[in-house]
């Protein structure tokens, strides 16, 4: 809570959806102090078994959402957070949202999605797409095949590769697969824009997303003629994906009397633009000058950086001007799994008395850095960055007799920080300096994590000073939109927090690791680049395998007389 509330304060919320939960942060506009803050899980979490109230599973790689749980985030964790504060909310003046991306739905005209159409609930394709939903990776194949084999002046920008996960794949997945919801589906929206024309009543289309996830670069998206020869019938994609545009901290209108009723907000304040949960936080970092590296570590990690020049970076998710703040080149990376490949080994390979992640660092952080005598590959979720391809598949090299849960679990998070790494290295080669790496999300919290990020990366590394970094990002945007600050620059310094420098790097254990560091690249290289290409077989023989088993499963036996 505050230390002071002056009659004159005036306050925002920041609203943050994650995988899981969506969050609710109350911010003072004078200085961005947090004052009150709650969360609301989602009742459906992540749909990956089968839809809800079915009986027939979905096939591998989906990931779906239920966006009746994201207005429930409206209806419960708003709220909370403004009687957490104490404050009255008559005093909040703005209000933001940012998302996970790309996490896109397909709507009616008004907004209506397809799954709450009530002859539409019983089909996959209709209810949101999450963003790890990886099922559209032949999709992306064909995309970034027929770029290069054209020459499209925009392949570039998003390193060479369009990724699985956002907006064109997944649309020519659900075109591909159920042409006749596709020709239904008059909008597709990103879930960022989607909350927003939910608060406000007015769709809209923030930058950040669009050229992100969307592949709009220079004031247009890939052309008809592009989209033609992918399949006659994807011709009109852009049509669902365009409309208003907005740069980020835009109004985006205001809050309705429906909105007003679900938040307890009063009506006709300021609604911000929507943004991408990694991206929003650069501003609640203090790093919106280049060269600040973000990364947001959770499940999945982001990584954001503004620079002053347009340059392409092999492998990077992409380059978009303003795409972080107006002004700037944004260049985002990112790993498809980080904390999630912890959770996973915590869940489902560590035995009782270690099975937790404070117990695994306490033992691994005993050991001296290679004692272990393993390197594994990062790729438990795919790759998004340098390959981007999401068939890729987690490897351990190394297992004796000997190993222990503790050597493999400190492994494992070396392997993310050996894909950061990575990642930095790329973007200095190709031009885009990089002076500071800051750290945002939940996995700051993790001690022995963070050193050995510093340790791996050579770099000191800053922290974010909120454990609520994108929730506050998205208050700096509602501040702005707000009118209280007259950029996102201004808001972000009396706003935003950084303790910097927070870990540095150890010589000794900084040259150890350079040497499992080039193993690691061996091995990177190797099953990532052609050297074999045993991870993408693994997974056609896995899918293979499940759809066969579903169909028996679902076909009727036949009686022999």
């Amino acid at each position: 809570m505050m230390d002071v509330d002056a009659p004159g304060d005036r306050y925002v919320v920041g609203v943050d959806y994650g995988t899981l939960s969506g969050r609710a942060l109350v911010v003072r506009v004078a200085d961005g102090a947090e004052v009150g803050t709650a969360v609301h899980e989602y009742r459906h979490a992540v749909i990956e078994s089968a839809l809800p109230g079915a009986a027939t599973p979905l096939p591998p790689d989906w990931a779906l959402q239920d966006p009746e749980d994201y207005r429930d985030v409206l209806r419960h964790a708003v709220p909370a957070a403004v009687a957490a504060a104490g404050i009255d909310p008559a005093r909040v003046v703005g209000i933001a949202t940012d998302f996970t991306a790309c996490t896109v739905l397909p709507t009616l005209a008004d907004g209506t999605p397809l799954c709450e159409v009530p002859e539409l609930r019983d089909r996959p394709h209709a209810w949101v797409k999450l963003w790890k939903h990886h099922a559209a990776q032949a999709q992306a194949d064909r995309i970034n095949a027929l770029a290069h084999e054209r020459g499209e002046p925009w392949i570039g920008r998003y390193g060479g590769k369009v990724s699985a996960e956002w907006q064109f794949a997944k649309g020519l997945q659900l075109l591909d697969e159920d042409p006749e919801l596709y020709r239904r589906a008059e909008r597709f929206v990103e879930a960022a824009d989607w909350i927003v024309w939910q608060l406000c009543g007015v769709e809209t289309r923030n930058i950040c997303t669009a050229g992100y996830k969307g592949i709009r670069q220079d004031g247009r998206y890939p052309s008809p003629e592009f989209l033609t020869a992918l399949d006659p019938d994807f011709a009109d994609f852009v049509d669902k994906l365009d409309g208003p545009l907005l740069p980020m901290g835009a109004r985006a209108g205001v809050l309705t009397a429906e909105a007003a009723s679900w938040t307890g907000l009063p009506a006709g304040i300021a609604v911000a633009a929507g943004n991408v949960d990694a991206h929003v936080t650069a501003a609640s970092a203090r790093a919106l000058e280049p060269g600040h590296l973000v990364a947001i570590m959770g499940t999945s990690t982001c990584h954001v950086v503004n620079g002053p020049d347009l340059v392409e970076v092999p492998g990077m998710c992409g380059v978009v001007e303003g795409g972080l703040s107006p002004g700037q080149w944004g260049y985002e990376a990112g790993q498809s799994g980080v904390g999630d490949i912890f959770g996973w080994f915590v869940e489902h390979a560590a035995p009782a008395g270690a099975n937790s992640h404070e117990r695994l660092s306490e033992l691994a952080a005993a050991q001296p850095v290679g004692a272990h005598g393993l390197i594994a590959l990062d790729w438990w979720n795919g790759n998004r960055s340098l390959l981007v391809n999401h068939d890729l598949s987690g490897l351990v090299v190394g297992l004796t007799l000997a190993t222990r849960p503790a050597d493999v679990y400190r492994a494992l998070l070396e392997s993310t920080a050996y894909g950061t790494r990575m990642i930095i290295e790329a973007f200095v080669a190709a031009g885009v300096p990089i002076h500071e790496l800051v750290v945002a999300g939940g996995l700051t919290s993790n001690r022995l994590l963070m050193q050995i990020y510093a340790d791996v990366t050579g770099r000191p590394l800053s922290l974010i000073g909120s454990a609520q970094g994108p929730a506050l990002g998205s208050a700096i945007h509602a501040a702005v939109a707000a009118g209280a600050y007259p950029d996102v620059y201004a808001a972000a310094a009396a706003m935003g927090r950084v303790d910097r420098d927070v870990y540095r790097p150890d010589p000794e254990r900084a040259r150890a690791y350079d040497a499992l560091y080039a193993e690691y690249r061996t091995l990177h290289d190797h099953f990532g680049r052609g050297g074999n290409e045993v991870m993408s077989r693994l997974r056609a023989i896995r899918n293979a395998a499940v759809e066969r088993s579903a169909a028996e499963a679902t076909t009727p036996l036949e009686v022999v007389a």
